[in-house]
């Protein structure tokens, strides 16, 4: 489902209309916030902090929010041509897919400087970068001399460099802006069918073209307000154009030359690093969160690395863990969130994703980072992975009392409630929760350590779904329900969001305490309702044809269960004890996470206090993981899953991880080392056991 592309003014002016009522909005709540938001060290006196908020002076950096309409005329040259042989347009505009998430809308980091001069005139300098959901278009094309094909050109990442000249009354800021322009674009040409007079493409041959880079200028003007003595919000517009470029297509015997111009909308915030330069407390305390009561911003940003040495591997699959290979994954976050009514918050998590898991997150069931994605892509991009709006009923009870931070609003409840989100979030967002072993960005990294390595949730290639939770907390017992939406087939990227594949999930929590310590036990339970192969049906299958077992052949519509329970025990204030278990339908394909039918996992979290260390944590846990006896026939057979399949697995074995960290902080950041142990990956004997050296850093305000 797409939404119909609007034209582009009244795009524009929808866009400028409700981001000018944000601002606005901002500007009333801002005086307020500034008088009661709670700050780590003394405020200054009512007349500095007004002083520090009129002074635009200084370094700022901060995050944005575009939405963009673009165009680009292109022309065809056939080999030894003297002139253009074909000629078109693109329109690279995009409506937001709500199956896919995406759109053409980017995401992007700015930084710079101003200065105002007495007469309040301000002048600056900015650089930027902003990187695409998709920002691009493709075109069927034909002739007698090239068959038919398609020419498509996407934005890969684009940003400026601009001077600022502008005037401050105050609050406002109102600038003009322009300057040096760039962007990379990926192009490609695929051959649909037909023969190639001079050229070597026939019908399936693609040819791609990445990173090639454009230059440009790039002409806008914006507003900002402050919001608070650190912050300011801008709405800009630039319009930007690229000089003509041309790219090669040796197989297609073509070249294309083509321009790019693009109009853009953007929302940001802004965050005032030091007047005469960068704050050095920032770099050891870090940002401060903007709180204005009824509108909050967070963000987060976490780089991992990690490497599998050489292990045995004496045959390779599809899905096979490659032997020496390093990968990183990188990820920054904001969260937005407004206060809708009473209980009532809205949250949005604009994201901007890169990188790789191990084998593109493929070759053991019990994955060993919970940042890889199931898609990665080396260049940055852009993606929405949660909105979602969460109710709660306070029903009574003893008052607690509740942090702000991420997607999370602070102020209080009762013990007594009834809880309701419901939107775009993760399943795991709300049931099999722990608080020793939940967290890839802090604590444990493995799949089946931060969530029970059977529970099958819905989700696309990220883990996120479209759904519905509801929870009842009374007394020691909390209830939890909920319906969601399963991708169109199993581990894709698009959800099928007219719900006709979908999944139940309950949870019941009994909390409760051991010797005047806390713990929790919950039972999860979860029922997908989807098209989904029975491996014995692949076997089958594959005994006729002579062809190896193929799971797509034989998916129908049919119902796949679990259950799983999740244990967490705090021992002292410093050690706390976490299990799970589970298991699920062993006779057909798990359809969101991964292949895992059983599991068992343990382990403990211990804070640094007695070495000294306080805000440190050392983690230590273990896993086995098994599939039934028929997914060990149907992966012998040649068959591939959502992460494993070595193309035969004649000497089936447990899966079994250990997995141990140890994290401190350094600076702002918290930096982890991460060492998992994986014996029979992917259930096989044959092959390894792996050793998966891995170090994390992440940071939050």
């Amino acid at each position: 489902m797409r939404f119909a592309m609007f034209s582009s003014t009244f795009r524009a002016a929808w866009i400028a209309g409700a981001c000018s009522a944000l601002l606005f909005r901002a500007a009333s709540v801002a005086p307020a916030a500034d008088l009661s938001r709670a700050l780590p060290t003394k405020a200054p006196p009512p007349a500095a902090a007004t002083s520090m908020a009129d002074d635009w002076t200084g370094f700022y950096a901060g995050g944005h929010f575009d939405y963009a309409a673009g165009s680009s005329n292109w022309t065809a040259t056939q080999g030894g041509a003297a002139s253009p042989t074909l000629a078109g347009s693109l329109d690279l505009f995009q409506g937001y897919d709500f199956s896919t998430g995406r759109g053409s809308y980017l995401l992007g980091l700015q930084a710079g400087y101003n200065y105002v001069l007495p007469s309040h005139l301000v002048l600056g300098a900015e650089a930027d970068v902003s990187f695409p959901s998709v920002l691009g278009a493709s075109q069927a094309i034909a002739s007698p001399l090239i068959g038919q094909a398609i020419y498509r050109d996407q934005v890969q990442m684009s940003g400026t460099a601009r001077g600022r000249i502008g005037y401050t009354p105050g609050h406002w800021l109102f600038y003009v802006t322009g300057g040096f322009a760039y962007s990379f674009d990926q192009f490609s040409r695929t051959q649909v069918a037909g023969a190639v007079v001079g050229g070597t493409a026939v019908a399936g041959t693609v040819e791609n073209l990445f990173m090639v880079p454009r230059i440009g200028g790039a002409v806008g003007a914006g507003m900002e307000i402050t919001l608070t003595p650190h912050w300011a919000a801008r709405l800009e517009y630039l319009y930007t154009a690229y000089a003509s470029r041309s790219v090669d297509f040796p197989a297609g015997a073509q070249r294309f030359t083509s321009d790019l111009a693009v109009h853009t909308l953007r929302v940001g915030l802004d965050y005032r690093l030091g007047r005469d330069g960068v704050d050095s407390q920032i770099f050891t305390r870090g940002l401060d969160a903007l709180d204005l009561g009824a509108f909050a911003v967070h963000g987060q940003t976490t780089f991992t690395e990690q490497y599998a040495p050489p292990f045995r591997s004496p045959y390779v699959g599809q899905n096979s863990l490659i032997p020496n290979q390093g990968r990183e994954t990188w990820d920054a976050t904001a969260f937005l969130g407004v206060r809708l009514w009473q209980g009532a918050e809205l949250w949005i998590d604009p994201e901007i994703d890169q990188g790789f898991g191990l084998n593109a997150t493929t070759g053991i069931a019990g994955f060993p980072s919970g940042e890889a994605l199931k898609r990665g892509e080396s260049v940055p991009y852009a993606r929405i992975p949660r909105a979602f709006i969460r109710q709660t009923i306070n029903l009574g009870g003893e008052s607690q009392k509740v942090d702000a931070g991420p997607n999370q609003f602070g102020g209080s409840q009762t013990a007594n409630r009834l809880v309701f989100t419901v939107g775009k979030f993760a399943v795991s967002d709300v049931f099999d929760t722990n608080k020793y072993a939940h967290d890839p960005k802090r604590d444990f990294m493995n799949w089946a350590l931060i969530d029970t390595g059977s529970f099958d949730f819905a989700g696309d290639a990220w883990g996120l779904t479209y759904g519905a939770a509801a929870e009842l907390y009374q007394g020691d017992w909390t209830l939890r329900g909920g319906a969601f939406d399963l991708s169109t087939t199993p581990g894709n990227t698009d959800l099928d969001i007219t719900f006709q594949q979908f999944q139940w999930v309950g949870e019941i929590e009994r909390r409760y305490e051991l010797w005047g310590h806390p713990g929790k036990l919950a039972v999860t339970g979860f029922l997908s309702r989807g098209r989904m192969g029975s491996f014995q049906d692949a076997i089958n299958l594959a005994q006729v044809t002579g062809g190896p077992a193929d799971i797509t052949a034989v998916r129908k519509y049919q119902s796949r269960g679990g259950v799983s329970l999740n244990v967490e025990q705090e021992i002292t204030k410093e050690l706390g004890v976490f299990a799970r278990a589970g298991l699920a339908n062993g006779n057909v394909e798990p359809f969101d996470v991964t292949d895992i039918d059983r599991t068992v996992a343990a382990g403990l979290s211990l804070k640094g206090k007695q070495w000294g260390r306080p805000d440190d944590t050392f983690g230590l846990a273990g896993i086995v993981n098994k599939i039934s006896g028929v997914h060990q026939q149907f992966l012998n057979a040649g068959g591939l899953g959502l992460l494993v399949g070595d193309g035969m697995l004649p000497h089936p074995g447990l899966e079994q991880i250990i997995e141990t960290y140890y994290a401190f902080p350094l600076f702002a950041s918290t930096v982890t080392l991460d060492y998992q142990f994986v014996v029979n990956p992917a259930y096989n004997r044959d092959r390894g056991p792996v050793s998966v050296i891995g170090a994390r850093v992440h940071a939050e305000f």
